[in-house]
């Protein structure tokens, strides 16, 4: 089975301007995810960018970047389009790997990608974590599924919807944002309008919940710290320039 990695990027995040070209160790924050995502082994990566300095970036750091259109409303929009481009044969999976999370878990990227291959049915799988902290369940910034069963039970269980907000719940947990699509199946989801309920909560994996697309979860380790305001970007730089 192929599997294509895919990380959509730009720099025009609402929250933090700039924030693929933040520098860890000196290496921007997208060359990061990109050698993590490379490191893996599990197929061909890709960063799909809709600004050249973020291309210029990654092929200066050894990586492989595309340039994609700047109308695109979500990251699904763009590494398709970049799926387009590529013109690649048999792949069997295209997975998402959002650019702000340079600390995510290589094994758990490796696990995601070998339950696609094990349940040959799946459409579209993702991970999530255990929640550690009470105050997680009420922070916006923080999404959450809840699954069908506890993902200790059924390791790769059907999402029954995520959200930003939540009372604390059964099987609740917090959602990391990477995506595993079969091909066909990401091909029907760019096809789709958004939904009212994508749109109102601005979380596009609604919408395939909306259109009867299922969605199976499995459990990472833990969640990484993702950068989305200069708070988490300082305190993260802290963290990988003290290991290294």
């Amino acid at each position: 089975m192929k599997t294509l990695i895919i990380i959509p990027s730009r720099l025009s995040a609402t929250r933090l301007p700039g924030k693929p070209l933040l520098k860890i160790n000196d290496i921007s924050i997208i060359s990061h995810v990109f050698n993590k995502a490379k490191e893996t082994n599990i197929g061909e990566v890709m960063v799909a960018a809709e600004d050249q300095e973020i291309v210029n970036d990654v092929k200066k750091n050894g990586g492989k970047a595309i340039l994609t259109s700047n109308k695109h409303k979500t990251g699904t929009d763009r590494i398709y389009e970049a799926y387009q481009q590529l013109k690649l044969d048999n792949i069997d999976f295209i997975m998402n790997i959002q650019g702000d999370e340079p600390a995510i878990n290589i094994q758990d990227i490796i696990k995601l990608n070998q339950m696609m291959i094990n349940h040959k049915k799946a459409e579209i799988g993702t991970l999530a974590a255990t929640i550690k902290n009470k105050s997680d369940l009420t922070n916006e910034n923080i999404v959450k599924v809840i699954t069908q069963n506890n993902l200790e039970d059924d390791p790769f269980s059907h999402a029954k919807t995520f959200l930003r907000k939540s009372e604390d719940a059964l099987n609740i947990y917090h959602h990391i944002g990477i995506y595993c699509y079969s091909s066909e199946i990401l091909k029907n989801f760019v096809e789709l309008a958004q939904s009212k309920n994508e749109i109102e909560n601005r979380l596009e994996q609604l919408r395939a919940l909306d259109n009867n697309i299922k969605i199976n979860v499995a459990l990472a380790s833990k969640a990484p710290i993702g950068v989305d305001t200069e708070e988490d970007y300082l305190a993260l730089k802290k963290i990988m320039e003290y290991k290294s």
